[in-house]
């Protein structure tokens, strides 16, 4: 394994500036510091962490708490942030709830409070008041992705205002009878974002002058199997809609798949709008409203690694970006 020594004589430079780059010390120039940990990146060299927190006050880690690991949104967010972070030269620690099974208690109690990171990034989570008690405690700067956590700062896109968006398209095309699948998400970490997403299609229905059907909003639970099922059973009700509004391109991809093997065709017979931008969009065809989560996972780690650093705190909330994607699932009501 090579050492600061190997490091010096390959960039031409000191042992105690090559010291001083690894350390991230302030008195070392930003092209020095960049080209110390390229070389080091070269030469395999593995800095010490306990040698680095001793002499800077930091662990040069980041924490992210996860509802579960296994979602589009969650994987795509975690890359923006583990790509910006080994920019930095930090590491990732992944904290893992579990979904609503999982032990909290483990995370929130235990493992955040013994200390190992300098920052944390949550996902899509609201907490109770012990959990946010715990999170205090830390004094970590600290930053939800994906939907508002009272208490907390957050980044994300406005998802009543997209939800909002999404269901006047639909309208606009000259639906009236338009169903929403949301619902509980299904790690049941976060109802907030559910919750907007729901209140967003209602307000849109409410200023267009039309009543919803309770009927018409069933739980898809945030999945592709939920927004499947769900979808099967609008098309057994009394009264099927002519359009529907999904709180996620996974259950988007779920009720096309009903649709379908229902022997009606999407979008002449029933048309379907979601939100997320998923990668799988293109491939169904799905009109969507897009946000990026790499994007986001990647601002929130600039600003925390700021924020270690001494500068100024991220406002209470920054919206993030969304962009409509027009493609083939949505069109004019059938006559």
């Amino acid at each position: 394994m090579s050492g600061i020594q190997e490091i010096a004589v390959a960039t031409g430079l000191s042992k105690s500036t090559v010291s001083r780059a690894l350390r991230d010390l302030p008195s070392v120039a930003p092209a020095t510091v960049m080209a110390v940990r390229r070389m080091a990146d070269q030469l395999g060299y593995i800095p010490s962490s306990a040698a680095a927190g001793l002499a800077t006050g930091r662990n040069r880690t980041v924490g992210v708490v996860v509802p579960v690991i296994d979602r589009w949104f969650y994987i795509r967010v975690l890359e923006g942030i583990d790509a910006e972070l080994r920019r930095a030269g930090y590491d990732l620690i992944l904290f893992n709830l579990a979904g609503a099974a999982g032990d909290r208690g483990r995370v929130f109690h235990r493992s955040i409070l013994r200390k190992r990171v300098d920052a944390l990034v949550l996902l899509s989570l609201v907490f109770d008041e012990d959990e946010r008690e715990q999170l205090e405690l830390t004094e970590y700067p600290l930053l939800v992705i994906g939907g508002p956590a009272p208490g907390i700062r957050h980044l994300g896109i406005d998802d009543h205002q997209v939800a909002y968006r999404a269901t006047k398209y639909l309208l606009d095309l000259g639906h009236t009878r338009i169903a929403h699948i949301g619902g509980r998400d299904e790690a049941g970490a976060n109802s907030l974002v559910p919750g907007e997403r729901h209140e967003g299609y209602l307000d849109a229905l409410a200023d267009a002058g039309i009543a919803p059907v309770p009927e018409w909003s069933p739980n898809g639970e945030f999945t592709f199997a939920g927004g499947h099922d769900s979808m099967a059973r609008l098309l057994q009700g009394p009264s099927v809609p002519t359009a529907v509004f999904a709180a996620s391109d996974e259950m988007a991809f779920g009720a096309m798949v009903a649709i379908q093997k229902a022997g009606l065709r999407v979008p002449e017979d029933i048309s379907v709008v979601g939100i997320d931008g998923h990668a799988y969009g293109k491939t169904f065809g799905l009109t969507t409203f897009a946000q990026d989560p790499v994007a986001q996972g990647a601002r929130a780690a600039r600003v925390l690694l700021g924020e270690v650093a001494g500068q100024p705190a991220l406002p209470w909330f920054e919206p993030a970006p969304v962009t409509f994607v027009e493609r083939t699932s949505a069109g004019p009501p059938p006559n």
